[in-house]
């Protein structure tokens, strides 16, 4: 079964309606109180005063239609069942509710239902006396063979610029006029890698993996032909140019619409593509990237292409009060500024000291050597990559050191120098802990703390900006104690103490840090925590030496 979220599916669309209302920036939005089955979404502010601008269709288009309702755009939205025309009662309903002496438009995507019903729907309240007038949109031109193009989302530019004329006071036919040259002067094209899915009905057909189906319908339509990829900056390449073909010369506002099922992150990338193609050069306005016309969840996207005049350019930069939609932006390229970059490269001065480099030597090998071992241990509570990331870092000082080319006779630069590189090679939170660890234990050194004073400093820093204490199951749990038993018992003890540290971390039911913390307590009792048996092994390797 398809996934979405809803209580009941028969009232899915009334509750929708309901939640729009309520979220409405505004408050600005109402609903006809007629029958369950007519929903209509109107204007709370609306005194008949001026021609009325009328839109609607199926549901699951969210926020079309009724997002675009408010000062500005639509009088009305008739909604109907899931990609499904409102009825023909919904509709005169609608219209006879907002339409006073200045008349009404009737603003219609190209699709069977919804032709007849507000067809037929205007052609009652024309009976009744009421003045109606009715523009198809038929932007879509995936399909160029087919007499009756649909209606997708440039039907949006329709609404605004209808809308426009209609809150300026003009009159019926001239609302018409301009709502019909927004038609003749609009194309879009749309293109997916999934077809949308109904609530509570089985998933609809996939399409082939690493492909996309260019101009596949609101509804789930087939489209007109499969793009063999998957690739940003080819489909944006591939939509502009039939967007081109068709639209010819002059200067145009885009609109970029999220069919419902991509990611932001995705359409910001679309969108740059967009910024670098071939039409880049004729677009003077963005609209989107957004969910405007959508169709549910569809993972895909549509641009639609609107030939500018000073009208149009007037009327689309109109403020409005509606939910759905987006102030349109100017286009332009990417706004940057020069910049130096902020780097804190340590100067250095290399210096050999054999005592120093011997520990080093002892330090390296011994991370070198447990790699293995901290990984198999890392697999059964985190990711299997404990023992790689230290070894990154080992062999990264370990190669410096063969080259004689770190600071060993003066412990501060050198500490600083390996919190430095831990940063660069070791990745990973790990990395930035032990680089915090040696960077603030650097600075203590260079104050002129001893050693084991500027490694708690190093410690405290750590503890402080990663969250982790004693008793989270972290290498704080050896690292810790060792450092303590250091101050008052000297280096053999301290090592002792971390070993005891880690050995306890396999009795502790809950990490409280790391990719640990996300694992049951059954799968941690009796394993010890890789970080921490790192601790303790260097420790114990480093009594010898001590």
């Amino acid at each position: 079964m398809s996934k979405f979220f809803f209580n009941d599916r028969k009232q899915l669309i009334n509750d929708a309606i309901e939640g729009l209302i309520i979220s409405a920036p505004q408050g600005n939005l109402i609903k006809l109180d007629i029958d369950p089955a007519i929903r209509v979404v109107v204007r709370r502010d609306w005194d008949k005063n001026r021609v009325a601008v009328i839109s609607g269709g199926g549901s699951g288009h969210e926020p079309a239609h009724a997002g675009f309702v408010g000062k500005g755009m639509l009088t009305a939205a008739v909604c109907g069942d899931l990609f499904a025309s409102p009825s023909v009662d919904a509709i005169l309903n609608a219209i006879v509710a907002v339409t006073g002496k200045h008349g009404c438009l009737l603003i219609v995507k190209n699709y069977t239902g919804d032709r007849l019903n507000f067809g037929l729907a205007a052609e009652k309240a024309k009976a009744m006396g009421l003045n109606v007038e009715m523009v198809i949109v038929a932007d879509d031109i995936a399909l160029p063979n087919i007499k009756q193009p649909r209606g997708i989302a440039g039907t949006v530019l329709v609404h605004k610029i209808a809308g426009f004329a209609a809150e300026a006071g003009k009159s019926l036919s001239e609302v018409y006029d301009l709502a019909q040259q927004t038609c003749n002067n609009l194309c879009s094209l749309g293109v997916a890698m999934q077809s949308c899915n109904l609530p509570g009905h089985e998933e609809r057909k996939t399409i082939k993996p690493d492909s996309c189906e260019l101009g596949l319908g609101i509804h789930g339509e087939p489209g007109g032909s499969i793009i063999a990829t998957q690739n940003s900056k080819i489909i944006i390449n591939t939509v502009v140019k039939q967007l081109q073909e068709q639209a010819g010369a002059g200067r145009f506002a885009i609109l970029i619409n999220n069919l419902g099922g991509v990611s932001a992150l995705e359409m910001a990338a679309l969108t740059k593509e967009l910024a670098y193609s071939d039409l880049h050069n004729q677009i003077d306005y963005l609209i989107g990237p957004a969910p405007l016309v959508t169709s549910l969840d569809m993972k895909g996207f549509s641009l639609s292409l609107l030939k500018l005049n000073s009208y149009f350019e007037q009327a689309i930069n109109a403020p409005v009060e509606t939910l759905g939609w987006q102030k349109p932006v100017v286009f332009a390229p990417l706004p940057t500024i020069p910049y130096p970059t902020v780097a804190q490269k340590l100067t250095y001065t290399h210096s050999d000291n054999a005592q120093v480099a011997a520990y080093l030597t002892k330090i390296t090998s011994t991370l070198i050597n447990l790699e293995s071992k901290l990984n198999a241990l890392d697999a059964k509570v985190g990711d299997g990559d404990t023992g790689t990331t230290f070894a990154h870092g080992a062999q990264d000082i370990a190669l410096k050191l063969e080259k004689h080319q770190l600071p060993l006779n003066d412990l501060s630069q050198l500490l600083l120098l390996i919190g430095e590189r831990l940063a660069t090679v070791m990745g990973g939170s790990s990395g930035v802990l032990m680089s915090i660890f040696f960077t603030a234990a650097g600075q203590q050194l260079h104050k002129g703390n001893k050693l084991v004073d500027a490694l708690w400093a190093g410690l405290e820093h750590m503890k402080l900006y990663g969250g982790a204490d004693v008793g989270d199951r972290t290498l704080i749990d050896a690292l810790q104690p060792a450092l303590q038993v250091w101050k008052s018992e000297g280096f053999a003890e301290a090592a002792k103490a971390a070993l005891q540290g880690a050995k306890r971390t396999a009795t502790m039911h809950k990490a409280g840090a790391g990719r640990s913390s996300y694992i049951s307590q059954d799968n941690l009792v009796g394993i010890i925590d890789p970080g921490a048996l790192a601790i303790a092994e260097v420790f114990m390797a480093l009594v010898d030496l001590s």
